[in-house]
């Protein structure tokens, strides 16, 4: 039965440019918004959970892998704590230089890469709701085959979405292309007969 469950999930995932092309309606009076209108070419900031690669040129003691902590600072030998949250990768590096250049190297050269990002969440109606690794490039129905499908009382026409670092979620029109990124926290929402 799960098989098959999945099988029609797959089904949906794959047919739904058809299903959703006109807008959701919005239940209780809330806006929904475009996926078109999501910022998904806006650069990437760290946050809590994110591993990091940061490579100090000619200093192997200095150079490893490191992970922002919960408070958003990244730990690193000799300098101590680097804030990372929000910033983007070379505004890091440029933190990471602040900080070598305070009485530890005179001329440091820093480089700094995300190996993993922190993982997203899905929940509601798919049928294996739970926390994944995010991939770069990933769409909200990359998410949901991710979690095997939608469950048959999915609402294949809109998406909910609470941006990392944002109050609340937001409906969304669900398409192929909604963009997900690192931290969000999904929610397919139940479709009323």
């Amino acid at each position: 039965m799960r098989s098959l469950i999945y099988l029609l999930g797959l089904v949906c995932v794959i047919g739904l440019a058809s299903c959703a092309t006109g807008p959701a309606p919005s239940l209780g009076g809330g806006e929904i918004i475009p996926a078109n209108q999501l910022r998904s070419g806006s650069e990437y900031r760290l946050g809590s959970g994110d591993q990091l690669r940061v490579i100090v040129f000619g200093e192997e003691d200095l150079s490893g892998e490191f992970v922002v902590d919960g408070g958003g600072q990244v730990s690193l030998p000799l300098v101590g704590e680097v804030s990372a949250n929000g910033k983007t990768v070379r505004e890091f590096q440029r933190a990471v230089v602040a900080k070598l250049k305070e009485g530890y190297l005179t001329d440091p050269r820093v480089s700094a890469e995300v190996l993993n990002f922190r993982p997203f969440y899905i929940l509601g109606e798919v049928s294996t709701p739970g926390e994944y690794p995010y991939l770069s490039g990933l769409t909200v129905m990359n998410a949901v085959a991710t979690a095997e499908g939608f469950t048959y009382r999915a609402d294949t026409r809109k998406v909910y979405i609470k941006r990392a670092g944002e109050v609340g979620e937001r409906a969304y029109t669900l398409t192929t292309e909604t963009p997900v990124q690192p931290g969000d926290t999904i929610r397919i929402g139940e479709r009323f007969f």
